[in-house]
């Protein structure tokens, strides 16, 4: 049994390592001749900084001054929402908060430098993929408390009416859809504190340069963005179920609950991945699910053929009193 632990935890290591080794952008080769100075220079920009020149950017703070010349006097004021183009950049050994400094051009009369740790803190970029991503990041904990808060409120409701309800929890819709939607949270959610702790630049450089293709970007990635499309999936198909084998309220309420369990599963991801144990987590979390589908599907069923409730037995359905023959 211990050399069986053991060999556990040093084939989970092998692989943490493995994906880890994995989490970066191909760079390409700068020195190919075919590729004029500027070329060259705009595409180590690109790997180094994750953007280049002609990069267009939104202001989300209030406002901001941009220095019409490095280290010098007169300001130009940018205020919330207004675009910018990345013109140049200089660097400035001598600084001692940041010695790279970027040129913004609003327009051909408004232009000014600033320091790259202030414009990155600043500006987001004009994608609307990018703005999405800034916008979940800064925004997504009200949502989450509103929809517990709701969860509770439907919980309460239903208990101060002593209205009776069927099973509550991951089988009381006879469908492994919302504990696969958990478990693609779950991952997700480790995946992308994965990136945050031991690959930030593959998260930044994807944050400047946004695709929901998961071809052609680090496998870690590549996962994350895989995970994303089949939750989305998981999710139409889970409201699907919902609706079509609960009624209506009984279905938000299952819903609801459901989404709270995704929250969970969040924050709980998040907050164990940094220190590795999430990925134990993880992995007894797919074990879970796997035992559950092979039941699901090894387990003989009869379903009413009017309301769509599982039967143990052809006869009377004891939900709507139809006859199954």
């Amino acid at each position: 049994m211990p050399a069986k632990r053991s060999s556990l935890r040093g084939l989970l290591l092998f692989g943490l390592l493995l994906l880890m080794a994995s989490c970066r952008y191909a760079v390409p080769d700068f020195t190919n001749e075919t590729l004029d100075k500027r070329t060259q220079d705009s595409l180590r920009y690109l790997y180094e900084r994750h953007y280049t020149w002609d990069a267009n950017l939104v202001l989300h703070a209030d406002s901001i001054r941009l220095m019409t010349l490095p280290l010098k006097e007169g300001y130009d004021t940018l205020y919330r929402g207004d675009r910018v183009v990345v013109a140049e950049f200089d660097v400035h050994p001598n600084d001692t908060i940041d010695s790279i400094w970027v040129k913004l051009a609003h327009s051909q009369e408004v232009q000014g430098w600033l320091r790259e740790c202030e414009m990155k803190e600043a500006f987001m970029p004009a994608d609307s993929l990018s703005q999405a991503i800034h916008l979940f990041s800064n925004t997504h904990m009200p949502y989450f408390i509103a929809i517990c808060a709701l969860f509770v409120a439907f919980w309460l409701a239903r208990v101060l009416r002593r209205k009776p309800s069927r099973q509550i929890g991951f089988a009381g819709i006879d469908s492994v859809y919302p504990l696969l939607l958990c478990l693609l949270m779950a991952g997700c959610a480790t995946l992308y504190e994965t990136m945050q702790v031991f690959a930030p630049d593959t998260w930044e450089h994807f944050y400047y340069n946004p695709t929901l293709s998961p071809l052609q970007v680090p496998p870690v990635l590549a996962l994350f963005l895989s995970g994303f499309w089949l939750f989305l999936v998981t999710l139409v198909a889970t409201i699907d179920v919902l609706f079509r084998r609960l009624p209506f309220m009984q279905a938000v309420f299952y819903l609801l609950g459901v989404s709270v369990a995704c929250i969970f599963c969040y924050f709980f991801f998040i907050l164990t991945t940094p220190i590795y144990i999430g990925y134990l987590f993880l992995l007894a979390f797919a074990a879970v699910f796997i035992h559950c589908l092979y039941r699901s599907l090894h387990t003989s069923r009869y379903r009413c053929g009017q309301c769509g409730e599982v039967l143990l037995h052809k006869g009377v359905c004891p939900h709507c009193g139809a006859v199954n023959e």
